[in-house]
């Protein structure tokens, strides 16, 4: 494949049309900045933002009280990030060499970032946060990024998004992936390192979002080129059920306030009978449970780990109410959860363990807010 970005010939200022290999970065800017890509320089032949300059670089300060960014210079990487036809001049006529970032949050994008590297897999664990996995299961080959993310997609019965060719993919030096995604709403997805400690999708699978930038498509580096792959050249919608992975695994802020949420819908009418006495609580458990008890109908794809994390989290929500009792949310929990996947009881304990702590932060009421 050319290290050119191929575009739409109806498309007159792409870098396919460029004079020269000079003129590829700000076409390439250009590009970006017309469909709403706020647009930074990177190094010459690197993927790191342009240096600061002196006096950024000697003092330490938050980008929003520097005076650099208000006078049009690129100091503080993504946080300099503009759409002005004229900056995108003034950066990268006299710096042909500079590469192409992109802030990721102003630009509404989420691009799934698949590393390549060969290495020994972490802590099972970590391998997919969230989500155990059994030491009977053979790991034999999984070294990287993409068989992480296939495994998970696998898990929810969805086609890798390294497969998916309805969205923009660009290949990187290094032979990972990055896989960009428009974000369908107003939600701060966050960033994440999957070969971190913190908040992560999967081994070896990054996430650029709020708060980080990504390297356009048509950049050259010294390790090679950022090459598009098929023909798609628009990110698709973000899609819903690797959304809700984000979610589950941390990528959105922390709420700086906790409040009492409303009962899901599907559990709403238990929850309003919860307060009539045993029967009653019963039928709320039957409510929230019966998602982990159709799960048992099914051998495998059905989102077990999901329904029962959900589950837990709800349960824990009330038993924070005080319309439940911790012993009964843990025993309900695990013997549903036991029938539907036997023989898996330490996994099963792990991810109700983890969504009842998550609910009793959050006391869970039914609509009008109090006990």
């Amino acid at each position: 494949m050319s290290a050119e970005l191929q575009f739409s010939p109806s498309d007159p200022e792409s870098p396919a049309t460029g004079p020269s290999v000079a003129g590829r970065s700000l076409a390439t800017a250009r590009w970006c900045a017309r469909r709403g890509w706020p647009v930074h320089p990177l190094a010459s032949g690197r993927k790191t933002p342009t240096a600061n300059c002196a006096e950024c670089r000697a003092s330490s300060h938050k980008p929003a009280n520097c005076p650099c960014l208000p006078a049009g210079r690129w100091c503080h990487g993504f946080h300099a990030a503009t759409l002005d036809p004229q900056r995108i001049e003034q950066w990268w006529g006299p710096h042909p060499e500079f590469g192409v970032g992109v802030a990721c949050g102003p630009a509404g994008l989420v691009v799934i970032d698949i590393d390549a590297h060969p290495a020994q897999p972490p802590g099972r664990d970590r391998i997919l946060p969230g989500i155990p996995i059994a030491d009977h299961v053979d790991l034999t080959g999984l070294a990287s990024g993409f068989h992480t993310l296939a495994v998970l997609a696998a898990l929810r019965g969805r086609p890798s998004p390294a497969e998916d060719d309805t969205t923009l993919r660009v290949r990187t030096p290094s032979g990972g992936l990055h896989v960009w995604y428009r974000a369908t709403d107003d939600r701060q997805w966050q960033c994440s390192a999957g070969s971190g400690m913190g908040r992560a999708l999967a081994w070896q699978v990054d996430v650029r979002a709020h708060g980080g930038y990504i390297v356009a498509p048509g950049t050259t580096t010294l390790s090679g080129a950022y090459v598009p792959v098929g023909d798609v050249r628009e990110p698709a919608p973000l899609p819903a059920w690797l959304a809700q992975e984000l979610e589950r695994t941390g990528h959105l802020p922390e709420r700086q306030v906790s409040a009492p949420r409303l009962v899901p819908p599907r559990a709403q009418q238990a929850v309003i009978a919860a307060g009539g006495g045993r029967r009653r609580a019963q039928q709320t458990l039957t409510a929230v449970l019966a998602p982990v008890e159709a799960c048992g109908r099914v051998t495998e794809g059905a989102g077990f780990s999901d329904a029962l994390n959900r589950a837990a989290y709800t349960l824990g929500g009330l038993v924070a109410a005080g319309r439940l009792s911790k012993e009964e949310a843990e025993h309900a929990l695990l013997e549903t959860a036991v029938a539907a996947r036997p023989h898996q009881e330490r996994r099963c304990e792990q991810i109700i363990r983890s969504g009842l702590a998550a609910g009793l932060a959050k006391p869970l009421y039914a609509s009008g807010g109090c006990p």
